[in-house]
């Protein structure tokens, strides 16, 4: 008696989803161009954004950076972090067998909530993240209204508020 074994449905399945893993890991977390090394490449700039009550508050991963390589500008409601690290290493003789270590110019930018007061933001810069805190406006700062007790009994609405007793013309 001779055992043959037939293939299994689900293999077939399990072979597509693993091919379909490895293409979109390769297209969007490992996209082929690496790092990029120009602003034109755009570059991945790792960043954080969150919201506080009174700020929104912005951390970008620049390891390997000095404070004086990077520039921040806002303009027209978009944040752009742009910054410079070295481009060659001294004192190196033969080749790379890997360099995954981003040198060169990059940048990245986000567009930012309404609300915002860019003019008093503050940047500091510390073990290679910069943090920048933008400040809200007044009017956009969440507020607490408290509700205050009615002193008459029947709700305290008055029904001819704003009602208007102008004699009107007939001809």
């Amino acid at each position: 008696m001779t055992i043959s074994r037939r293939p299994s449905p689900f293999g077939e399945l399990l072979s597509l989803r693993q091919a379909m893993d490895r293409l979109l890991e390769d297209s969007y977390v490992r996209p082929r161009g690496g790092w990029g090394s120009s602003v034109q490449e755009g570059g991945p700039l790792a960043l954080d954004i969150s919201t506080t009550t009174d700020a929104l508050v912005v951390e970008a991963a620049l390891p390997g950076v000095r404070p004086d390589d990077v520039e921040i500008t806002v303009e027209d409601g978009t944040l752009t972090i742009r910054a410079t690290s070295a481009n060659e290493r001294e004192g190196s003789e033969g080749g790379y067998l890997v360099q995954e270590i981003r040198r060169g110019e990059f940048s990245r930018s986000v567009s930012l909530p309404s609300g915002l007061e860019p003019d008093r933001a503050e940047a500091t810069f510390e073990n290679g993240v910069l943090t920048l805190r933008i400040p809200k406006a007044e009017q956009v700062k969440p507020r607490q209204i408290r509700i205050s007790p009615s002193t008459n009994g029947d709700g305290g609405s008055s029904t001819d508020a704003g009602a208007s007793s102008a004699p009107t013309e007939q001809a």
